[in-house]
């Protein structure tokens, strides 16, 4: 446990399920006060609350639509409101789809951009603004994938999106670092989500995932979630504009095992 993290805020996007699920309850272990963010699902999202009151924190569930403007603001708004500030922003929500890069509408490319790219984009503004204002030194973790890093067909939204996450990441890091805000990137492998499920209970095609994972085991959400618990404490005080690959080893070229 980080005991300076007792108490603070935290807003988490797409915290109903998976890997948002998993920060919301390792934040309430932390005694935490976390707004757990869903799109739609409240009653998803209103479990989160309980779970994280039950592992020692504070919650409320706040609906909102991540890739709209006006709702992010609300989600922010809310969580001071609520909680008197505003010192932990995890970016989680994200979306995917398949589809052959030829046939890609603009409308396909604009739903996972707005999720994953602009509305990330819009919810560090916010909480820039929040935490300058406030004399706040706040911290902010984007939650990304492996595939900022290794290309995607068929999905060339969605590694676009990450891929420019990191590199938003990173802008943001260097611009804010003189006023004492962390911002940094935890990119995810193969974790054990409601979004893998339909890899992952395909015998095939499980093995072909572990076979990319040099660890051969899928990650667990509680994986993700200590990895954002350490970025948000003091314990990693001095790290910004990095990211924190929690996969496996999947990003160390696995083909090369056997020489």
């Amino acid at each position: 446990m980080f005991t300076d993290l007792a108490g603070k805020v935290a807003v988490i996007t797409g915290a109903s399920k998976g890997i948002g699920r998993g920060i919301a309850v390792r934040f309430g272990q932390e005694k935490m006060k976390v707004v757990v963010n869903d799109y739609h699902n409240s009653d998803q999202a209103s479990m989160v609350v309980e779970e994280v009151k039950k592992a020692g924190g504070d919650a409320i569930a706040v609906c909102a639509d991540v890739s709209r403007e006006d709702e992010i603001k609300r989600l922010i708004k809310t969580a001071v409101e609520t909680f008197g500030s505003l010192d932990v922003l995890v970016n989680n929500a994200g979306i995917q789809t398949t589809c052959p890069s030829h046939e890609l509408s603009l409308e396909e490319w604009h739903k996972v951009m707005d999720t994953n790219l602009t509305g990330p984009f819009v919810a560090c503004r916010e909480a820039i603004k929040y935490m300058l204002a406030h004399n706040i030194l706040g911290n902010i973790i984007n939650v990304s994938s492996v595939h900022q890093k290794i290309p995607k067909p068929l999905h060339a939204h969605y590694a676009s999106s990450k891929g420019g996450l990191r590199m938003l990441t990173e802008t943001l890091a260097l611009e804010y670092a003189p006023h004492g805000i962390r911002i940094n990137t935890i990119a995810p492998g193969a974790i054990a989500t409601p979004m893998n499920d339909h890899i992952l209970s395909d015998p095939k095609q499980n093995e072909v995932v572990l076979s990319l994972i040099p660890m051969n085991r899928v990650g667990e959400p509680k994986q993700i979630a200590s990895a954002a618990a350490w970025l948000a404490s003091e314990e990693a005080s001095y790290v910004t504009g990095v990211t924190l690959f929690v996969d496996g080893g999947m990003t160390l070229y696995p083909f090369f095992l056997k020489g």
